[in-house]
């Protein structure tokens, strides 16, 4: 997103006015205030939606999120991902063994682990 031009005379763009405007306010009330208002909004929202809104926004916005990613990486991107998951899981398995083993100060996972090969 590109930031316009300043106006000719000196003036302020849109987003510089917001900006400081922000700014303004934040030093005059503080960070909660924008905390509480939030909060606020939050539960407008959830008065006037209830809990499946949330539900529906939240498949919505998965669902286009991982179009995205597909149409962005392609299929071999997850086959990537999901290989590279499942030797950290593997890894973080056979680490937990070898502390257990090196915790009861006996070999029996790695004989375990030898018989299952």
């Amino acid at each position: 997103m590109s930031t316009p031009a300043k106006k000719p005379g000196g003036g302020m763009t849109v987003r510089e006015a917001g900006q400081k405007g922000g700014e303004t306010v934040k030093r005059k009330y503080g960070p909660e205030f924008y905390e509480n208002i939030g909060r606020k909004g939050g539960q407008a929202t959830k008065a006037a939606h209830g809990h499946t809104f949330y539900e529906q926004i939240g498949k919505k916005g998965g669902k286009k999120g991982g179009e995205a990613t597909r149409d962005r990486y392609g299929p071999s991107f997850y086959e990537e991902i999901g290989q590279k998951g499942g030797q950290k899981v593997k890894a973080l398995i056979e680490q937990g063994k070898r502390a257990a083993a090196a915790a009861s100060g006996s070999s029996a996972p790695a004989e375990t682990e030898k018989r299952a090969s």
